[in-house]
């Protein structure tokens, strides 16, 4: 064990954060922390806009479903899928790069990496004893996101990610189990197997909840999960995607 696992093994989201601004070196080094991620050749599609006006904290936090933790933080950051610089690249050097750009591979790729560099972000915030928080609730409503943030076409907010200073350290929520997640040579298949560890995981996750809130709830995670959904949200996605010019082909 060292302490780059150490950090992996205790994340848990922190929606407790202080409000006092991170310093311009500590934004610096989480970006470029995200920037040293992996990324599917060299595209780098992502760009990452960091919100210090109050007032589009505060909107944000609006359109997010009013989670105050997007306001109160140390600093918000702003996960963007972008293929907006690979448009222009083709136009500098004369190359047809539409179809390309509008591909279903590509959009993937724009994910992938994406997320790569802000799990890289992440890890460097927990490093420097820092606590994150991903934001998936800027989908809700991404269009006034959109706006909000002057995005281009081919330039997607994907997630948020508040970071700061925690002012409380919650419980950390158990993962599934190894065995459920990791498949040797092939994948598992068999049902009875597979329900059968999803059982001793709700035993789990039950348990949790009720000592985390003293008896006020015991749910399972296949109920919590089937649950969600169960109840549709931001189905408009796709189409805002094809709007936009990606995921087209």
């Amino acid at each position: 064990m060292n302490q780059v696992i150490e950090t992996l093994l205790a994340h848990r989201s922190i929606r407790q954060l202080q409000d006092k601004p991170l310093t311009k070196e500590q934004v610096e080094l989480i970006v470029a922390s995200a920037q040293a991620a992996s990324t599917s050749s060299y595209i780098q599609s992502y760009s990452i806009i960091g919100i210090t006006d109050p007032a589009k904290k505060q909107r944000l936090a609006e359109l997010a479903g009013n989670q105050n933790y997007v306001e109160k933080n140390g600093h918000f950051f702003v996960f963007c899928g972008d293929l907006y610089r690979h448009e222009l690249a083709g136009d500098m050097e004369e190359k047809e790069v539409i179809d390309s750009i509008e591909s279903t591979e590509k959009f993937m790729v724009m994910l992938i990496d994406t997320a790569l560099a802000a799990q890289n972000a992440a890890i460097a915030a927990e490093s420097l004893g820092l606590g994150i928080c991903y934001i998936g609730g800027i989908r809700n409503q991404l269009d006034e996101v959109c706006e909000l943030l002057n995005t281009p076409k081919r330039v997607i907010p994907l997630f948020g990610m508040a970071v700061g200073y925690p002012e409380k350290i919650t419980d950390q929520k158990p993962r599934l189990p190894l065995a459920h997640i990791y498949h040797e040579n092939e994948y598992e298949q068999d049902e009875s197997v597979y329900k059968q560890q999803l059982e001793e995981y709700n035993k789990v996750i039950s348990r949790y909840y009720y000592e985390r809130t003293k008896g006020k709830r015991d749910d399972t995670w296949t109920s919590q999960i089937a649950g969600m959904l169960e109840k549709q949200s931001r189905m408009y996605m796709h189409d805002f995607m094809k709007k936009h010019g990606l995921n087209l082909k």
